[in-house]
């Protein structure tokens, strides 16, 4: 089993509710199993069952207590499923101070509306992504990982697809077909299922470009507040991110168009059925780009790093592929599949912007890049 960099966080709180958030498939259970297992006096709560659904829905106190009996330690499985759930978690961390409580979601959009208000002050809520890269590191080793860099290009980071060479295209299909459409597809605001398909599909094909919400909507004849709440669904179900631009200064600089990015690259080249090794793409600047983005989302998160994140472009055309904001300080990235790229920083914005660093990212020397070094 791989090592979870999450694992020694959570390890480390106490007291307060442990609220683990994530794609489905990502290891969340196995997770907080492994966290509690040298634990004695714990219950284990798995709403996917109807019946425990049923106990936990407009629990009183004493329903509660029935339910906890002795133990000290409550670990709430895909508590999403669960109406109300955030006044069930309150009880418990409010009336029974002596229960660690442990709750893994699967989505973030319906579950952290029901968490947010009771648990303020309650709880320590992280999300578990696929496997990062220096996990992946730490347990392959610096040149096993690197020899399986242009296969995670192509098949992602997720648990299954990393331990099972050889059935990633299978392992693909099922989690795209039988769970992040699953999420999808179960919110009620989602009245034309199709359309979301079309637009995920869509911002597959335009991954790590710039996206007006305005094309999107004339290209599958919906309104542009559609198009605007869709892709805000698909990012609290974790499939993509959004990317603002940086404009601050320039008159010329853009600043309504967002960049998308897939939380996984596997996810990704599922949906645009190509699965094609990286010798004969067309899109390999896309999935480096891809790649690189994921990774640092991932860094940024478990480092528990505060940055605001940009990319910049101006009408001109000049443009630079990433822009993080740390400590009141400027750093830019472009990002190059080829060591021998060449690129040229923009004078324009490194006379308005100052950077600290400037620096090309490629496949030479991207692990200091998601190292965590800031």
């Amino acid at each position: 089993m791989i090592n979870r960099i999450l694992f020694q966080i959570i390890k480390s709180k106490t007291q307060k509710a442990i609220i683990v958030l994530g794609p489905r498939q990502t290891g969340k259970t196995t997770l907080l199993n492994s966290i509690i297992q040298d634990l004695s006096n714990k219950l284990f709560l798995d709403c996917d069952d109807p019946l425990v659904r049923e106990l936990l829905e407009n629990a009183n106190t004493e329903k509660i207590r029935q339910i906890i009996g002795n133990n000290t330690v409550v670990f709430i499985d895909e508590a999403q499923r669960v109406r109300n759930i955030g006044l069930t978690l309150k009880i418990i961390t409010d009336q029974f101070k002596q229960v660690q409580l442990f709750v893994s979601g699967s989505t973030s959009f319906e579950l952290a509306n029901e968490i947010n208000e009771p648990l303020t002050g309650r709880k320590w809520e992280y999300i578990l992504y696929p496997v990062s890269w220096s996990e992946l590191e730490g347990h392959f080793g610096y040149v096993s990982s690197l020899q399986q860099l242009e296969q995670r290009l192509i098949f992602g980071m997720y648990p299954e697809v990393i331990s099972k060479p050889g059935a990633e295209q299978e392992i693909l299909k099922q989690i795209t077909d039988s769970y992040l459409y699953k999420d999808i597809l179960s919110f009620r605001g989602v009245r034309k299922p199709e359309i979301v398909m079309k637009l995920l599909k869509t911002l597959a094909l335009q991954t790590s470009q710039e996206v007006s919400y305005n094309e999107l909507a004339n290209m599958l004849q919906i309104d542009k507040n559609t198009v605007s709440s869709y892709i805000d669904l698909l990012e609290k179900v974790y499939i993509v991110f959004r990317m603002q631009p940086l404009s601050r200064n320039l008159r010329n600089e853009v600043s309504s168009n967002r960049k998308i990015y897939f939380y996984d690259n596997g996810i990704r080249n599922a949906l645009v059925a190509n699965f094609n090794p990286v010798s004969i793409r067309q899109d390999i600047g896309i999935l480096w780009e891809n790649f690189l983005m994921s990774e640092r989302m991932k860094t940024i998160h478990y480092s528990q790093t505060f940055v605001n994140q940009f990319f910049w472009r101006t009408k001109q055309q000049q443009e630079i592929d990433y822009v993080e904001e740390r400590g009141g300080r400027f750093y830019a990235y472009e990002f190059k599949w080829s060591p021998d790229a060449k690129t040229r920083f923009s004078d324009s914005f490194v006379k308005n912007y100052a950077p600290a660093e400037t620096k090309i990212i490629h496949r030479n020397n991207f692990q200091e890049f998601l190292s965590g070094t800031f």
